[in-house]
């Protein structure tokens, strides 16, 4: 009878996990489901607004009055939550959204958007495939380069960023900082794919951002100091850090020919399937410590990653970096890297203009070779 007793309550934890598995994912795609029936609601609203003006050649001071008295009957007929500040918000996103360029994007996520179409009574097929919520897309909205926007809308969506996450990815010029970490012919990719993770350099942007870690970048620190800023903020380093990483130890020792040797951060990507060394340096950085990296790089190669997993990488992470002496110290099929850090959020129209410069040059060429 026992025996019996124990096979039911067995039963019933698996049917609770079974049942409550299946609440949770209904709960998460109706959450969805009404924060993306809120963005295309929204986007229609926008639409008519831009077709009124059109229609009866609204100019622009008489467009923000007809904004306004919209406003005023629709909170009249449903109450808060439809200011003029809402509806030109609406606007602008029916004037970004709609550009044909961007009607046509593919975004590499599961497809939600037919059901929530139906809302609608009717199948639409000249509005974009919104997967974002409203906050999200509120911050999407400011971006004017289309590029950069496509790529933060799909890095946004794949990687699940909270609108805190994307922007805090904004706010530090991630687009522009994988940009400049890549080869002319990868930079029109993060537009169309976003950050794809296929080889080591992959993994690479230069600088990283640390603002979060609250270390003045005038101030005198040691490399321990800026190591446990970094373990007391591992979330935030993880996103910074990119995809597919995950933390495995601080101070990894190992002992070569009796002698012992620390690795300051170690990290594995999942992606790549290979292990991520990261040696911190507040100095400038030396060619020994190159040649310490590519050491720490051989011995896990040799007596650490198992016959699947790929070759390891190392980074220094360094306040500042000499590439001509990073190429010249190490052999052309390293994959130990320099990356520099900066403490304090970068200057957006900077880094900007060096894309625009990139592009430029990468089309130049293009036309070159036609």
């Amino acid at each position: 009878m026992a025996n019996e007793i124990i096979k039911t309550s067995d039963n019933i934890e698996d049917l609770l996990d079974k049942v409550s598995c299946l609440i949770e994912q209904a709960r998460t795609y109706v959450k969805t489901s009404v924060n993306t029936a809120e963005v295309y609601t929204k986007y229609y609203i926008g639409k008519y607004i831009v077709e009124y003006e059109q229609k009866g050649n609204v100019r622009a001071q008489y467009g923000k009055q007809v904004i306004k008295d919209l406003s005023k009957k629709l909170t009249g007929r449903f109450g808060e939550g439809w200011s003029a500040d809402i509806l030109e918000k609406c606007r602008k996103l029916f004037v970004v959204y709609s550009n044909s360029a961007t009607v046509s994007r593919k975004l590499n996520v599961q497809e939600k958007s037919a059901t929530v179409l139906r809302i609608f009574e009717k199948k639409v097929t000249d509005a974009p495939n919104f997967v974002l919520s409203w906050s999200h897309y509120l911050i999407l909205v400011r971006i004017d380069n289309e590029a950069e926007r496509n790529f933060y809308e799909i890095e946004c969506a794949s990687q699940h960023w909270s609108v805190r996450q994307l922007q805090r990815q904004v706010g530090s010029c991630l687009y522009e900082r994988l940009a400049l970490s890549r080869d002319k012919d990868e930079v029109m990719r993060l537009a169309k794919e976003g950050q794809t993770i296929e080889k080591p350099s992959d993994v690479i942007k230069s600088p990283l951002t640390l603002e979060f870690l609250g270390l003045k970048s005038d101030a005198t620190y040691s490399e321990s100091k800026l190591e446990n800023a970094i373990i007391s903020k591992m979330q935030q380093f993880l996103l910074e850090l990119g995809k597919g990483f995950l933390f495995e130890a601080r101070q990894k020792r190992f002992t070569f020919d009796e002698d012992n040797y620390y690795v300051d951060l170690v990290f594995y990507n999942r992606l790549l399937q290979c292990y991520v060394l990261i040696d911190l340096k507040t100095d400038k950085l030396s060619h020994q410590d190159l040649g310490q990296m590519q050491m720490y790089v051989n011995y896990y190669d040799r007596f650490v990653k198992q016959d699947f997993e790929k070759p390891t990488i190392g980074i220094l992470l360094c306040e500042s970096k000499n590439d001509a002496l990073v190429e010249l110290t190490l052999p052309k099929d390293s994959h130990v890297y320099a990356s520099a850090y900066q403490l304090y959020l970068p200057d957006k129209a900077l880094l900007q203009a060096k894309v625009k410069e990139w592009i430029a040059e990468f089309e130049e060429n293009n036309i070159e070779e036609e």
